[in-house]
């Protein structure tokens, strides 16, 4: 998660930025319900601004949005939590995320086909979402009380789930059992979000070595 206060106005003000990472303290209950309702018709605002770029914005400048950040984990990891805010959304108010994704990518791939290679196509979408229950959070957070380790995933499941702070623990043991764990930037993300000092102990075995009251961090001891 983006963290930076101070980046350029975009949706959100600084001070929005600031209310919602708990740095802007709000001295009344309508103060609070204001900047939340203000916060809500950026979103929406925002949101309705995309139709407006997609049909009037040219293919160079829509191109330079893209092809500066390619490389930049921070912005890849923004275009995924601009899908999962999305999918989020509609599950949580009852709506179709396919009938949503699936007209979006096909009149995206019939536009590309029209303008690269004058060509129609025909587009066929298939858009599956399978779940299997691994372990509940009530034993993720019996593995964190025991020192246990957890995965990854569950430990940010149970940090995005908010009733359980895991900064109140001074370690965190991981288990990094998966190629993404290990390579794609998440762990470190995940770490830096808890302002905790990730500590690499194998290749499958990670801690995130969080603040003693004091603002110290303890050292890994290994063998």
């Amino acid at each position: 998660m983006n963290t930076e206060i101070d980046r350029e106005r975009g949706v959100l003000s600084p001070a929005d930025r600031a209310y919602l990472l708990g740095e802007r303290e709000m001295s009344h209950d309508q103060s609070k319900r204001n900047a939340e309702a203000r916060i809500r018709r950026r979103i929406r605002a925002g949101m309705l601004d995309f139709d407006l770029f997609l049909h009037t914005l040219s293919e160079k400048d829509r191109r330079q949005v893209f092809e500066e950040p390619a490389s930049d984990e921070a912005v890849i990891e923004a275009v995924r939590a601009m899908v999962a805010f999305t999918y989020l959304g509609l599950e949580e108010t009852g709506q179709d995320f396919d009938a949503v994704l699936e007209p979006a990518v096909r009149s995206a791939e019939e536009y590309l086909a029209a303008t690269r290679g004058d060509e129609t196509v025909s587009v066929d979408v298939t858009f599956d979402v399978e779940t299997t229950v691994e372990s509940s959070l009530s034993g993720v957070v019996s593995r964190l009380e025991a020192g246990d380790p957890v995965t990854p995933r569950e430990l940010f499941t149970l940090v995005m789930q908010g009733e359980h702070d895991p900064t109140v623990y001074d370690r965190i043991a991981l288990t990094t059992a998966t190629d993404e764990d290990r390579t794609d930037g998440f762990l470190e993300r995940l770490a830096s979000y808890l302002e905790g000092d990730l500590q690499r102990v194998t290749d499958s075995q990670a801690v995130i070595v969080l603040e003693s009251d004091d603002g110290t961090t303890d050292d890994l001891q290994t063998d």
